[in-house]
């Protein structure tokens, strides 16, 4: 189990050295990052989104009840989240970052260890995963740009900052392609696998990109509230809801590794995008992604005990 972790969290790490390496020696210049970060949030990252909720394979699993642990336990997550706001972090762009770190999460490293453990059905459970959190996070995410670091936050605003946003139009569009049935046609199908395919390397690389020279100035306090969120309090929070609504068996530990991973390198890329406080996402990331190194394996043992 060790061994599968560490293969998995160790490319992630690399890609984020490599991504500092390169900003730090200025080979590809400084323009080419924001460059990256736009097609990244505008192209990739959605293209991601519709693939995978577009082609989940869902039949056979107890569907209903997994999605309802799953986001009950994201909505007290970010209820705590933002009842925490006070203690956790001083101005909206920091707090927007924090509160990203503490309720999304690393979907490539969620499929990979369910797959690891429990093979295909692994990959069923992950997907079912993917389609409840996904869209979930993503529309709490802009609910909290909207209310700590928008300049405006009536209704309309938030209703449309909702709509527009491409992270959101790509679940939306993946979960309609797959509730109609209609799928991705087959001569599409390849190129929008390939463009999801290629936001993780890219988003990692500009993760590592805003490490260099960014650690300056940034207190330890939100640092480590997001990761103790994201590695304690929401996996006992989904344990607990499992517990009281009956889940058990493979889907409540894929349930529990979900809202146990590492935030995702998308997280980086809406705080850029959106006004957040960037360099903080991107330390949190970094460190999140060294971490779970540690509190997978633990959480692993007991929800497999």
């Amino acid at each position: 189990m060790l061994n599968l972790i560490l293969a998995t969290i160790v490319p992630i790490a690399l890609l984020i050295a490599l991504g500092r390496w390169l900003r730090a020696c200025d080979f590809l210049g400084d323009n080419f990052w924001p460059a990256a970060e736009r097609l990244s949030y505008f192209v990739l990252l959605p293209a991601l989104f519709v693939h995978s909720l577009a082609t989940a394979d869902l039949s056979g699993l107890p569907v209903f009840d997994m999605v309802t642990v799953l986001l009950i336990s994201t909505l007290i997550g970010a209820v705590l989240l933002v009842l925490c706001k006070g203690i956790i972090a001083g101005d909206g762009a920091s707090f927007t970052s924090v509160f990203q770190g503490g309720i999304r999460f690393n979907n490539y490293i969620g499929a990979t260890l369910a797959a690891g453990i429990y093979g295909t059905g692994g990959i069923a459970l992950a997907a079912v995963a993917n389609a409840a959190i996904v869209p979930t996070v993503n529309v709490l995410c802009v609910l909290a740009f909207a209310r700590y670091n928008g300049a405006q936050s009536s209704a309309r605003a938030v209703a449309k900052a909702i709509c527009s946003n491409p992270l959101i139009v790509g679940c939306a569009l993946g979960i309609a392609l797959r509730l109609t049935g209609m799928g991705l046609p087959a001569g599409i199908e390849p190129t929008i696998k390939a463009l999801g395919q290629a936001a993780l390397p890219l988003g990692l690389l500009c993760v590592g990109a805003a490490l260099a020279g960014s650690a300056r100035g940034l207190g330890p306090r939100p640092l480590l509230a997001a990761s103790l969120f994201k590695f304690v309090v929401l996996p006992l929070t989904t344990y607990g809801t499992c517990r009281v609504l009956g889940l058990s068996g493979q889907a409540a530990t894929v349930a529990i590794l979900f809202q146990a991973l590492p935030t995702a390198s998308s997280s980086y890329v809406m705080a850029r995008q959106m006004g957040g406080n960037a360099p903080l996402m991107a330390n949190i990331i970094a460190l999140q992604t060294l971490l779970a190194a540690l509190t997978l394996p633990v959480m692993l043992s007991l929800t497999l005990a």
